[in-house]
């Protein structure tokens, strides 16, 4: 059976001033660090045997797509499975205004994390995800695949390819900005999982998805 490898990399910074959670909203570009990011993902992936780049079919992903793609000069396409999240609080500030915790009205939201609650099931997003996956591995076979999407897609997929509980604290997160999270196939079946972060170096000063501190 042939070996083949499916990358999910997570998208970069991205230009958030108004520090919203921007969840699925459209036109939302990386920032000037976010595209140094990328640019760093596709010098990692570079010497790789890319045989296919994928993306969500929000604007991030596909910014962050476009110089790996470039360096093994391939077309990008689109994939709605690999989609952000849908999330109750997309374009409101986190802790603040109306998306406050201490709100009554929001206390509905936060009832069950196990679900959750406040958003797309997990079992539903790891579902959408490994159908990408399994779909770029075939078309890949025996090569590699690059899919460009969001955090809590790949983590909630990482955490199942290892067997482990799909309720987790966001907080611990292994899948920061342009990080590389890569499935490691023979035939259709994972075999193993490698993580990199080629970014790394400029975390210090990067934000995340509602526009706080990363680090």
């Amino acid at each position: 059976m042939s070996s083949t490898i499916v990358h999910l990399v997570r998208h970069g910074e991205v230009q958030n001033p108004e520090k919203i959670l921007y969840g699925r909203l459209p036109g939302y570009h990386l920032s000037e660090r976010g595209r140094a990011m990328a640019q760093l993902a596709a010098d990692h992936l570079a010497p790789r045997d890319i045989a296919l780049v994928r993306c969500s079919p929000l604007l991030r992903a596909e910014e962050t797509a476009a110089p790996i793609a470039a360096a093994h000069d391939l077309p990008i396409s689109t994939d709605e499975r690999l989609i952000e999240s849908r999330n109750h609080f997309e374009g409101q500030r986190m802790g603040h205004g109306s998306a406050r915790f201490t709100d009554p009205r929001n206390w509905r939201y936060f009832a069950n994390p196990f679900r959750p609650s406040w958003g797309e099931p997990y079992r539903e997003q790891v579902a959408r995800v490994i159908s990408a996956v399994h779909d770029a591995r075939a078309e890949a076979e025996g090569r590699e695949a690059v899919l460009v999407l969001h955090q809590l897609p790949i983590w909630l997929t990482r955490l199942s390819a290892e067997g482990r509980p799909l309720v987790h604290d966001p907080r611990r997160r292994q899948c920061r900005l342009c990080s590389v999270t890569s499935l490691r196939f023979v035939g259709d079946r994972i075999v193993g999982l490698d993580y990199a972060e080629p970014a790394a170096a400029l975390y210090a000063e990067a934000t995340d998805a509602t526009g706080g501190k990363l680090v």
